[in-house]
């Protein structure tokens, strides 16, 4: 298995994850149960699930307003994603 490869699969699966874990934590607001803390969502993203954590904000309209996700995890995405295409575009 090549290095890309590897890191298509990571990529892949962290956004699952980030798009899983908003639509979990939006069930859990609406039947008033604990709650995923929001450094967690964020750290999602930070780890490369940005993508999936910003769909699951759209799909599941949360955290739509708070300012830190609907400017953050974009921003991530962007410094993310640019990071690859620059990395590849060197190599």
């Amino acid at each position: 298995m090549h290095a890309e490869e590897i890191i298509v699969g990571y990529l892949v699966l962290i956004n699952v994850l980030g798009l899983a874990v908003f639509g979990y934590d939006k069930r859990c607001a609406v039947r008033h149960r604990w709650r995923v803390p929001e450094r967690t969502l964020l750290f999602i993203a930070l780890l490369g699930g940005s993508i999936g954590s910003y769909a699951g904000m759209q799909i599941y309209r949360h955290k739509t307003r708070h300012w830190k996700f609907r400017a953050g995890i974009p921003a991530i995405a962007l410094v993310e994603y640019g990071g690859i295409i620059l990395l590849r575009w060197i190599l």
